[in-house]
């Protein structure tokens, strides 16, 4: 079951869409991934206990794609999972920082706790996402879209959308049928095979699932891309291999 289709109009001055062949050094996409995007509308209104997932339908490029390069510091360490970060916020145990630079001594290894990289980034992106709520069980959808409509109207978010890149801020603003909307930036691009997603949407997933890559050729036609359900035959998922007993 799908819900109604939403707008969103989103920018914001530095956007990294990291393409997953290039390995150390961050290269951008030009244009912005199912998968981020749906973790703008995630970040907005999401509620893991109703089963829910957004599914991107259409991403259309409103400014021409400008690239940046950047050297960034970048952590090694991951930060723990949530029920650990919990106990630090509750007080049952010590935190544990992530450490940026330090000695021997501090850190326990000769090597430093950050790494330089450089980074392709994108300058001054401007998108306008339409996606729908889809529920993986029999259920009405009208009191969620009403729910994401109200918040998105307000700019109210879970958390801070971002675009690929933690500190690559994303603003927002809810589109209706009465707002105008400009036509696209002509351009057009084969972009290749292009990363679809990082879970697998058929199921619910928290911050513990495995990684499950899906990707799906991706077209860029007078600058729009249509993007396919997840359940299509066009999306290429990871085949999970079920050992023999």
């Amino acid at each position: 079951m799908h819900g109604k289709t939403h707008c969103l109009e989103v920018w914001g001055d530095f956007a990294c869409f990291t393409r997953p062949e290039m390995k150390v050094e961050r290269y951008s996409y030009p244009l912005i991934t199912p998968s981020a995007a749906r973790g703008i509308f995630d970040a907005i209104y999401w509620k893991k206990s109703y089963d829910l997932y957004w599914q991107i339908e259409t991403i259309e490029l409103l400014t021409p794609p400008r690239y940046i390069a950047l050297r960034r510091n970048e952590v090694k360490d991951r930060v723990p999972p949530d029920r650990t970060v919990k106990s630090w916020m509750e007080g049952r145990e010590d935190p544990e920082p992530l450490w940026a630079d330090g000695d021997r001594e501090s850190l326990g290894t000769d090597q430093k706790g950050r790494t330089q990289r450089q980074t392709m980034a994108l300058k001054d992106v401007h998108y306008r996402i339409w996606a729908h709520l889809v529920s993986r069980k029999p259920q009405d959808l009208r009191e969620f879209d009403a729910q994401f409509e109200r918040r998105a109207s307000k700019g109210q978010c879970i958390q801070q959308p971002y675009l690929g890149c933690r500190e690559f801020p994303a603003y927002f603003t809810l589109l209706t049928e009465s707002d105008p909307q400009p036509a696209p930036h002509n351009l057009d691009l084969d972009l290749g095979y292009m990363l679809y997603d990082v879970f697998d949407l058929s199921r619910a997933n928290d911050n513990l699932a495995a990684p499950n890559i899906s990707v799906f050729h991706a077209r860029l036609h007078q600058g729009v891309m249509n993007v396919p359900a997840y359940t299509d035959a066009a999306v290429l998922k990871t085949v999970e291999i079920t050992p023999h007993a």
